[in-house]
């Protein structure tokens, strides 16, 4: 069974085509820029042997429609292609960013569906409108093909009333939906599985801390998702690239009334202006890293700042699972940044985590253990996959169905 995975974006479409069984892809690619003269298409074919076949074209692509015609060429393409025509491809899985509490699973496409999702645009404007042009366009190019809906918030679903409530007048909840619904959800549950399934423990105590341009954590028990650092929307939590985590509210009074700010011009700030670019001039942790490393007191006083959000949140996550039986770090910054790692585990050793050096510092794209040999609490690194947890998803979902 083919299961095509598309992760439509703004300006973007990530994809990979699975053979399924098999969880190795056949191809995978992305195109970005879509909308302007020089979009870009990188397509790779995995072959059973042999290095990996890779092709760019820039070319302009005004829409997703257009971009996803392009893909198309490119998988039935003569001599390179891995499908005879669209018909060949029967699952296609979308990521979905915001499911609101309608969506605690992945769903089959109907029209009912869809109109939940346009429902949600307003909880996730800069995503669930990408999301539905993705699926609208399948449903054109692949008439053929089942579309799956995969929902980041659906896993944090699980999240107990008294952690995923705000404070706030309880018609604020019942009549608008006001409350924690937690993002990464897929990533969170691709490696909490990864990491239960290493420990071969199904009720595993985990923390899982997804460290990308976009921050979050989660406290995982059993596979459950009892508590997440993102909360309405991907604004709170932790230091992100752009993004200030966790913030008094009184800044936005203070921002807004004395100093004349738009509620657009805080949006901007918060969003788009502050975490780790506010404070160093820098989004990117590999150049915040190259900034400490040259001396720079600003970065330095970042990193640490960085660091120590994730370890309060490890300590209030070990509280929430009463005990800890792994700490997993995964995405980009979580998967590469050494230094991240050790100074977010530092001072943490009351609680059983640590982090040996030597393990730390090695560099691989395969799950692996950098805590010291034998230590109670285990420190993973578990690379992310969240086209394969799609595609786990959808697969699953079809097989009960049938």
């Amino acid at each position: 069974m083919n299961i095509f995975v598309v992760n439509s974006g703004s300006s973007s479409i990530k994809y990979q085509l699975f053979r399924w069984p098999a969880e190795q892809p056949v191809c995978a690619g992305l195109v970005e820029r879509l909308g302007l003269p020089d979009s870009v298409i990188t397509h790779t074919v995995f072959g059973a042997e042999g290095e990996p076949q890779r092709q760019q074209r820039t070319l302009a692509l005004p829409d997703h429609a257009a971009g996803l015609r392009e893909v198309v060429g490119l998988l039935t393409a003569a001599g390179t292609g891995v499908i005879q025509d669209p018909g060949d491809i029967r699952v296609i899985g979308h990521r979905v960013v915001h499911g609101g509490e309608k969506f605690a699973a992945t769903t089959l496409i109907e029209a009912a569906v869809k109109a939940e999702i346009k429902a949600l645009f307003a909880l996730a404007p800069l995503h669930n409108p990408a999301n539905y042009l993705g699926i609208e366009v399948c449903e054109e190019l692949f008439p053929a093909a089942r579309q799956v809906a995969v929902f980041d918030t659906a896993f944090h679903q699980t999240l107990p009333e008294y952690a995923f409530r705000y404070a706030l007048p309880a018609a604020l909840y019942h009549e608008q939906g006001i409350r924690v619904y937690g993002f990464h959800g897929t990533s969170h549950q691709y490696v909490a599985g990864q990491a239960a399934a290493y420990l071969q423990k199904p009720d595993a105590r985990l923390v899982t801390v997804h460290l990308g341009n976009g921050c979050s954590m989660a406290a995982v028990h059993a596979g459950r998702c009892l508590d997440t650092s993102m909360g309405f929307g991907p604004l709170s939590g932790l230091v992100m690239g752009t993004r200030s985590g966790d913030l008094d509210p009184s800044v936005i009074f203070y921002l807004t009334g004395q100093l004349g700010y738009s509620v657009d011009e805080v949006s901007a700030l918060l969003n788009k202006q502050s975490g780790m670019l506010g404070l160093t001039g820098h989004s990117d942790m590999r150049d915040v890293g190259a900034a400490v490393a040259a001396g720079d007191p600003e970065a330095t006083l970042a990193l640490a700042l960085y660091a120590y959000r994730i370890k309060k949140y490890l300590g209030a996550y070990a509280a929430v699972l009463g005990g800890l039986d792994a700490v997993v770090f995964t995405a980009g910054v979580g998967e590469n940044d050494a230094a991240v790692r050790r100074l977010a585990c530092a001072g943490l050793e009351f609680l059983g985590v640590q982090v040996d050096e030597a393990r730390n510092a090695v560099r691989s794209r395969e799950l692996r253990e950098i805590s010291p040999a034998g230590a109670a609490v285990k420190v993973l690194v578990v690379p992310t996959n969240e086209e394969l947890e799609i595609a786990r998803q959808c697969a699953a979902l079809l097989e009960v169905r049938l």
